[in-house]
């Protein structure tokens, strides 16, 4: 662990080669000054062994009191039990100080080696290379506490991201259904009112928009100008069943056409509008669809039916629940008794919730 760089960044969360390096110098250095004071007269084979000496009792302690640090991380590695380690950590840089200093000082005297060691100020010495043990693995602490919060935040949204996915998926999936639905209820009215061929070239028009579907894939959000294809379509299908009593308006600026948009929300609001209103000779219905203020408007004057067709009751709710999930921008709903129209916001990338951003569109 101390040679192999991988292991050093895993349980460390950074490469402490030359950082280990300093800190047993600082610690040598200290330790050399402490307990030799200012006596300057060694001679040099007594300087090379006190120096010697030192860096042994030095790498000793680092080396030591970061194995336990290690240990304890490995044993504690969650941001809660922060506390637990650290105590834990203190008390043993504390014991290995004080321990590795008695069964050194034993050893070298079965050498008779003098190195003036001043053992009455043996204990504030101690006490200040503790000290430095201390503050040099409080180092480690932050960059550890740093690394694991910083991954702790990355996890968390992860798994918010993963949620707001599986809600979309859910949704989406919640859309195509309610589409099939009331394109059955289409096709059942067209069977009832029309020729066997009207009903046939339906349903070849209506595989067509199965293959967009299909061809859209998985996508959250879509262009505006590949949602209008498919609404218009759509349109062209019901218009086998209504013929020149349903009329789309469209007025888009081409520079809108690029923006995003969630997939099958003009659709289900053209559905809406055909299923809920009166579409006759006497009451054509009218829908349009245009640009306003970075927000696609569709709109319709109510023409209510004395008699609704079965209804899933999905299409709106469906389409605000996946622009929450997406945006801060909501879904506007207005309908004066007269008059109804939802406003759906235009999205650019930048403009969506940082727990989404980073999903593949």
């Amino acid at each position: 662990m101390l040679i192999n760089r991988k292991k050093r960044i895993k349980y460390l969360g950074f490469d402490d080669f030359w950082f280990s390096i300093l800190g047993i110098l600082i610690i040598g250095t200290a330790s050399m000054y402490l307990f030799n004071g200012s006596n300057f007269s060694l001679t040099i084979v007594e300087a090379i062994l006190t120096i010697v000496v030192v860096l042994f009792f030095s790498i000793t302690y680092w080396v030591i009191n970061r194995a336990v640090m290690i240990f304890l991380r490995q044993k504690y590695p969650h941001l809660k039990d922060s506390v637990q380690r650290i105590i834990f950590l203190l008390l043993a840089i504390v014991t290995t100080v004080v321990v590795v200093d008695f069964i050194g000082s034993k050893f070298l005297a079965l050498f008779s080696l003098n190195l003036n060691y001043n053992f009455q100020d043996r204990a504030k010495a101690l006490l200040t290379v503790i000290f430095i043990s201390i503050m040099t693995m409080a180092i480690y602490e932050a960059i550890y506490f740093y690394v694991r919060l910083k991954k702790s935040i990355q996890e968390e949204e992860q798994a918010k991201q993963s949620i707001i996915q599986a809600q979309l998926d859910a949704l989406r999936n919640q859309a195509q259904p309610h589409f099939f639905f009331n394109t059955l209820n289409t096709l059942r009215d067209i069977i009832d009112q029309n020729s066997k061929e009207d009903a046939k070239d339906f349903v070849d028009k209506l595989s067509e928009m199965y293959r967009f579907l299909l061809e859209a894939g998985n996508a959250n959000l879509i262009s505006l100008c590949d949602e209008l294809k498919f609404s218009k379509a759509y349109i062209h299908i019901q218009s086998e069943r209504f013929g020149d009593n349903l009329k789309l308006n469209l007025n888009i600026p081409k520079a809108s056409l690029d923006a995003m948009i969630v997939p099958m929300s003009l659709q289900l609001l053209l559905e809406n509008a055909i299923k809920h209103n009166v579409i006759s000779r006497a009451k054509p219905l009218e829908v349009n669809i245009n640009i306003k203020d970075d927000y696609v408007i569709v709109d319709n004057i109510i023409q209510v039916k004395s008699t609704q067709l079965p209804s899933t009751k999905v299409g709106l709710k469906n389409i605000e629940k996946r622009y929450a999930l997406i945006t801060g921008k909501p879904v506007e709903i207005v309908n004066s008794g007269n008059h109804f129209s939802v406003s759906l916001p235009l999205l650019k990338t930048s403009e969506q919730k940082s727990s989404y951003g980073n999903f593949n569109h």
